[in-house]
């Protein structure tokens, strides 16, 4: 696996530390930035640093957006950060968003964020505006209950799939652990007692069944780190943090495409079919083993997302994300 660069930097105390220096960042999978610290993040790309705190050992680690050439956003509401992101064109910085579109409005599973309805339109405008290529949907994750059976998990999709359909070429979808997270299993426990995870037989009949459902959408299907091999149903194994769609986007950026370690040609005809293949160096070792993602780094901290998901692994109790969120100032080097 690749190494960032060190790099020595001055903190905003004035101290000279060490940082690393990311290509790709990810912003991210702890919390979600776009919707609750645009502001903050893009001060702190002012500032070329941000300062990260492991949340397993405590320890303290910059990071240096020196040659930082591409972000990937995570996000189940980017509206606040859509009048920040002409800055990175300016910055000749690249990114796509990971857009979790859930529909989980009637279970009051997702309690912060808007209508279904609203989340809809801005998908649709962040589309718009950069492209749809660069706006992935996630129906992130799948959870059933007395009242979610899979059938109604499949109408909500084709619901949201048929109006968001023209505005993006893939959708992403997980099913639920439960309980492999306590603090998942605790929070869901508090919502109601009858949430559970797909038996794998039920996997495979929702597998079957969005397939043909499909047929209409037109989109490119793949899970987020899952076991399970779903391959005749046209369902692939995703790369979140992708290496090929990163190079599509970004292969203007020579210093990107080094980095990446793709094959290029110098010389083409109109005629020729190109493979491009990475030097297989960049599998992110810090991500759960079925995660097929590359490296990255990832910037965000457990216990600040505001949306308070009740399947969420990130957050520890409401309590806690609530202290968090008042003790955050936008100027600070870390969320918190």
């Amino acid at each position: 696996m690749k190494n960032w660069e060190k790099i020595n930097i001055k903190n905003d105390s004035g101290e000279i530390v060490e940082a690393i220096a990311p290509v790709i960042i990810s912003a991210s999978r702890s919390t979600d930035i776009p919707a609750f610290y645009s502001q903050w993040f893009f001060n702190r790309l002012k500032k070329e640093y941000v300062a990260w705190v492991n949340p397993f050992n405590r320890k303290l680690q910059y990071i240096s957006f020196k040659n930082t050439r591409f972000i990937v956003f995570w996000t189940k509401n980017p509206k606040p950060i859509l009048p920040y992101l002409k800055s990175l064109d300016k910055l000749g910085i690249h990114y796509y968003f990971q857009y979790t579109l859930n529909d989980y409005d009637t279970e009051d599973l997702e309690p912060n964020l808007p209508k279904i309805e609203e989340r809809i339109k801005t998908f649709v405008e962040l589309s718009k505006m950069i492209g749809k290529e660069k706006v992935i949907w996630r129906f992130d994750p799948l959870i059933l209950s007395k009242t979610i059976s899979v059938d109604l998990l499949l109408k909500r999709i084709e619901s949201i799939g048929q109006a968001i359909k023209p505005y993006t070429d893939k959708l992403v979808f997980s099913f639920a652990d439960i309980k492999c997270y306590n603090k998942v299993t605790k929070n869901l426990t508090s919502a109601s007692n009858d949430f559970r995870e797909f038996s794998e037989e039920e996997m495979k009949y929702f597998s079957e069944k969005l397939s043909v459902l499909n047929t209409s959408l037109r989109l490119d299907l793949a899970t987020c780190a899952e076991k399970i091999e779903l391959n005749n149903y046209g369902i692939s194994h995703n790369r979140c943090v992708d290496d090929e769609l990163i190079y599509k986007i970004g292969k203007d950026d020579d210093a990107l495409v080094n980095w990446l370690g793709f094959n290029q040609p110098k010389e083409l005809s109109l005629f020729d079919e190109i493979i491009y293949s990475t030097n297989n160096k960049l599998k992110d070792k810090g991500q759960r083993k079925e995660c097929g993602c590359c490296i990255s780094k990832d910037i965000g901290m457990y216990n600040t997302c505001n949306h308070l998901c009740r399947y969420c692994y990130a957050n520890h109790s409401e309590n806690i994300v609530k202290t968090n969120i008042a003790k955050h100032d936008k100027n600070k080097e870390s969320l918190i």
